[in-house]
């Protein structure tokens, strides 16, 4: 049977021809327009970015290589004895674009559990921290510290064609991602459990074992499988992401571009939103006295939210137009396990409540709730309920998605990113010019 690396070195063999064909044939094909507010607006919407990984349609929310979420769900092979695929078969997915068999599954999941191993270092970086420190800082030195077992550097230095850069840079990401649950489950119980760690178990998948390091028996094993493959990938034009390919660009290797997609997403504006509906639902359920809201009192509480100039966290995204899937299958997943759970039964409720308000109130272009409006609620139901760590959990799924992208961007050979800034006077002129 083909070896992962085996069956990625086909598929980078077969794609580098259609890079060079554009580039060659069709280098000056204009494929889009920029406006002034999209200069001064972050450059949201500019097409400027290449990945195959994954796309966002504003119907059916993110694609994985061409499937929806749905369908990976229903597709990937999944962990023994769940209804959860494997997070190793996510991963095989994104780098190749097929779905895998259950041996190929398992050949990757052979390969995490060979190199999870963590060196006795960064435990100590760690441990070196003043216990109020915040996780997503430890959780970036931590991944800063190993760029020193960086093959890719090695192999960089000893000059490697820049042809077979992905092949070191595989290597690295198949590193990476084998260790960052036990980084993140050894930061956990420094922070918040008196540093009680739960050593790694080999015999279970990934996203078992992470639950098993955190103490936390089932489901909390499909929590995780679920949460690590919903949040994976993005595009690549979102901030985490962004980060992790334009530092990748310059040649930095794995663990430096790593640790820069964790920075970026410890941001308020990019990876917290999870933490904002859970204050938004714990305040609602205190206004409430801890009962059971009756739809009108919810109505009222949803309609002073809007009323004194807040939003409604959790509800609304950028591109998408209609229920984001990831909050779907987090749903789904809720009305088997949690139904009885009172933060649920809020947000249960406020599915059927919220989007015809927002409707009627008429300034959201998205009135259905996004990914963010449930995970929170379902990390607090099984125990984990220190806000400032679910930004970690988002930052270990999310490293599938980028060190995927890096190992395609380096197999494809992008150059180092450079775009070009323009003055305000320049941008004045250019727009009075063109008006």
């Amino acid at each position: 049977m083909a070896t992962l690396k085996d069956k990625l070195a086909e598929k980078i063999e077969q794609h580098r021809p259609r890079i060079k064909e554009l580039s060659k044939n069709y280098g000056d094909v204009v494929i889009d327009n920029v406006t002034v507010s999209q200069v001064l607006g972050g450059m949201r919407g500019i097409k400027g970015l290449i990945t195959d990984i994954s796309s966002l349609d504003p119907n059916e929310g993110i694609r994985y290589r061409g499937y929806t979420l749905e369908e990976v769900f229903k597709l990937l092979p999944k962990a023994e004895n769940s209804d959860m695929p494997c997070v190793e078969g996510l991963l095989y997915l994104l780098l190749t674009g097929d779905i895998p068999t259950r041996e190929e599954v398992q050949e990757v999941g052979d390969e995490f559990r060979k190199r999870r191993i963590l060196p006795r270092y960064v435990y100590e970086v760690i441990d070196a921290f003043p216990p109020n420190s915040h996780p997503m800082t430890i959780f970036s030195t931590a991944i800063l510290s190993m760029s020193r077992e960086s093959f890719f550097n090695r192999k960089y230095r000893a000059g490697i064609p820049k042809s077979d850069y992905w092949e070191p840079t595989f290597e690295d990401a198949l590193n990476i991602l084998a260790k960052l649950p036990t980084i993140a489950a050894y930061i956990y119980s420094k922070l918040y459990k008196g540093g009680n760690y739960i050593p790694s178990n080999p015999d279970l998948d990934m996203a078992a074992n992470f639950a098993h390091m955190m103490g936390i028996g089932k489901p909390y094993d499909d929590v995780s499988r679920l949460h690590f493959i919903i949040h994976a990938d993005h595009e690549s034009g979102n901030l985490s992401a962004h980060a992790g390919h334009l530092v990748a660009s310059s040649l930095s290797d794995i663990y430096l571009s790593t640790s820069a997609m964790i920075n970026a997403l410890a941001g308020p504006l990019h990876g917290l939103a999870n933490q904002e509906v859970l204050r938004w639902l714990q305040a609602l359920k205190e206004y409430m006295g801890d009962g059971e809201p009756t739809e009108p009192e919810l109505k009222q509480f949803v309609w002073d939210t809007l009323n004194s100039g807040q939003v409604i966290p959790g509800y609304g995204h950028a591109v998408l137009r209609k229920t984001d899937p990831r909050y779907t299958l987090q749903r789904d997943f809720s009305l088997k396990h949690l139904k009885k759970d009172v933060l649920f039964k809020y947000v249960d409720m406020l599915y059927n409540i919220v989007p015809p308000i927002l409707q009627e109130h008429g300034k959201a272009k998205n009135p259905w709730p996004n990914v963010d409006a449930q995970s929170g609620v379902i990390q607090w139901h099984y125990g984990v309920k220190e806000y400032e760590f679910y930004t970690v959990l988002f930052g270990v799924g999310r490293a599938i998605g980028v060190c995927a992208n890096i190992v395609w961007d380096r197999a494809l050979g992008f150059p180092i990113e450079r775009p070009k800034s323009v003055t305000t006077d320049m941008l004045e002129q250019l727009a009075k010019k063109n008006k």
